[in-house]
């Protein structure tokens, strides 16, 4: 198993096949669902299939998210990491997207925040990534408040199929203004 990241309170490590339960119990959520389109995971099938398809980032980006393991209780608590995505969104191909899911029972403990800041730290520091976007729902103001507390700005927003959403963007320049310690 590689661990890509630790923070104080997370383990940031592969996903791996073992992994497929938690992803379905996390991916059937409505709650976790709320904000997102593609719909509610239907059976174990389809998070076996999600967990392959990032395994193979792995592989074939160098890139992929990343379990997120409580430390303290060694509990999955979701996913959140870099992807370079290759379809376009908002009118941009070939970027490095951030993301980040967790299941309800780890929400408002800032963990997201946590491993967000963690994979720009990756993607700046290690990867040498020289610009990081990332979306959310315009509605859904825990995910904003996320990626506006690890430093992305908001450019704009954009309609997706009749869903306002909000466009953010980090530079290397800005992280390294902004965390001049490179964590």
């Amino acid at each position: 198993m590689l661990i890509y990241a630790e923070t104080e309170r997370l383990i940031l490590r592969e996903l791996l096949p073992s992994d497929a339960q938690s992803i379905f119990e996390l991916d059937s959520d409505p709650e976790v669902h709320r904000y997102l389109g593609g719909g509610l995971a239907q059976n174990i099938g389809q998070s076996r299939q999600y967990i392959d398809e990032i395994r193979r980032d792995y592989l074939t980006k160098g890139i992929g998210r990343w379990a997120v393991i409580e430390k303290t209780s060694l509990c999955f608590a979701g996913w959140a990491g870099l992807k370079l995505e290759t379809k376009t969104v908002n009118l941009h191909t070939h970027f490095y997207d951030l993301g980040f899911r967790l299941a309800t029972s780890f929400w408002g403990k800032g963990y997201a925040t946590e491993a967000a800041i963690a994979a720009l730290n990756q993607g700046f520091e290690k990867l040498n990534i020289s610009e990081i976007f990332a979306d959310a729902d315009h509605n859904n103001v825990r995910s904003k408040r996320v990626l506006e507390k690890a430093g992305l700005k908001l450019i704009e927003s954009f309609d997706d199929e009749g869903y306002k959403v909000d466009w953010y963007k980090i530079t290397k320049q800005e992280w390294q203004t902004r965390n001049p310690w490179h964590i």
